[in-house]
């Protein structure tokens, strides 16, 4: 029956995608044709394809650090992220995202369906330098990636299908409406003030509480303590994750401009800063130094400047990197002596990192690094930004973390998520793909 409803699935898809051009109706973009600048046009280009090198780069950061019977299911994570989440932010997605505001909370699910009107001779009203078709495959990177970060949580003990499964309502139901929320000019929290400027919200707190809501809702690993399979992949992950986060970041700029420069400094010390703190703290506790340590410091700064890139300065970078380091460092040794098991420490880095950097957001930025900040952070005697991002936060911690459970236990009706005993004792690899190392 199962194969018979995916082959009904798949011969449906190329119906209609032959038919697609007669079903679709013309629509107008954003705006009408324009001439582009052909600079920010061909950095846009780079950063895409840097932003789409971070989820094989976190394939390797995850697939290193979990036991050897389940690397390559891990890697595949990752690796299937690209290909559902590609599909599906063409169909609906992006215009779930970015169409036209429906009380400000998601986008007209037809204004873009099947990518209508996203074409390449008219741009979006916020990025008017590049064409529209560029800035909406530059959003599908950070689609992809976001279902991908939250694998880490349930590493090792989840079936495969449903992980899919739950991947597809995650980036219709959770993903795509704070997306809408954050970055449409019309959406909740736009409107709001609320500051992000490269996914603090969208991208790491709806993992983050998603990671959370994944691990308690599948329980613990039979055996949790297990030896990190490639250390050597975990660090070449780290390196690919930072090398594509300066398209994350600096590409959030929409063009190859001052204020990409900025946001390329800001992630360059917020990272490095993170890194040797984590090292530090480690060294003060009376741990070695290890590789595994500098490469989580290193991804938990890198997640806390994404919020702030655009809007603070070096110096505040450098500690933006050293505080959600700390912090999140103090998380991670928490959960080993919790009933929580969040394999890969997804809430305590990616969750934890992202409100820190969010709420700095709201101490730091300056209207002197980016003019289009309008209340000015903290440090700068003003309050309001920081009352907004705080309200962000919390409503979008109780709508990610709810939502994903609810999520989890739907999925599980449908299809059960966990595996057996047997085969999470076989491993992943052979008992959900047949394949080994």
């Amino acid at each position: 029956m199962r194969k018979i409803i995916l082959s009904v699935i798949l011969i449906a898809l190329l119906v209609f995608t032959f038919f697609s051009n007669f079903l679709l109706t013309p629509h107008t973009t954003a705006s009408e044709a324009v001439v582009f600048d052909t600079g920010d046009t061909a950095w846009m280009i780079v950063a895409t394809a840097l932003v789409l090198i971070m989820t094989p780069g976190l394939g390797f950061f995850y697939g290193g650090m979990v036991g050897k019977k389940n690397v390559i299911s891990t890697m595949l994570q990752s690796f299937m992220a690209m290909i559902i989440v590609s599909v599906l932010w063409i169909v609906i997605g992006f215009s779930l995202s970015f169409g036209t505001s429906i009380g400000g909370v998601i986008g007209n699910p037809m204004d873009y369906f099947m990518f209508q009107g996203v074409g390449t001779n008219t741009a979006w009203n916020l990025a008017p330098t590049i064409p529209f078709m560029l800035f909406a495959l530059f959003q599908a990177k950070f689609a992809i990636i976001t279902p991908a970060l939250i694998t880490g949580a349930f590493a090792e003990r989840i079936r495969f299908w449903a992980y899919m499964l739950f991947m597809v309502l995650f980036i219709l139901l959770i993903y795509a409406p704070l997306c809408h929320m954050t970055w449409h000019p019309d959406g909740l929290f736009f409107q709001m003030g609320v500051l992000d400027f490269a996914g603090g919200t969208v991208v790491h707190m709806s993992a983050g509480w998603a990671a959370l809501a994944g691990a308690m809702f599948l329980g613990k690993r039979k055996v949790q303590k297990v030896s990190p399979a490639r250390i050597t992949y975990v660090l070449l992950g780290t390196g690919l994750l930072w090398f594509g986060w300066f398209g994350f970041n600096a590409g959030s700029a929409m063009g190859a401009n001052g204020l990409a420069v900025q946001a390329l400094g800001t992630t360059t010390v917020a990272a490095a800063a993170a890194g040797m703190a984590w090292v530090f703290i480690d060294k003060i506790l009376g741990h070695k130094l290890s590789a595994m340590g500098a490469c989580i410091g290193t991804v938990v700064g890198l997640v806390a400047i994404t919020p702030a890139a655009g809007f603070v300065s070096i110096p505040h970078a450098i500690f933006i990197g050293v505080f959600s380091s700390l912090v999140s460092n103090y998380m991670v040794s928490l959960f080993p002596k919790g009933k929580i098991d969040d394999a890969l420490d997804v809430f305590a880095c990616h969750g934890v990192g992202g409100m820190t950097g969010m709420l700095l957001t709201g101490v730091f930025a300056s209207s002197a690094v980016n003019p289009g900040v309008v209340d000015q952070g903290l440090i700068f005697g003003e309050t309001t930004l920081f009352f907004h991002q705080t309200t962000a936060l919390i409503m979008v911690s109780l709508f990610a973390f709810v939502g994903s459970y609810a999520l989890f236990f739907i999925v599980n009706k449908i299809t059960p998520l966990r595996v057996s005993e047997d085969k999470e004792e076989l491993g992943l690899d052979i008992s959900q793909h047949g394949e080994y190392l």
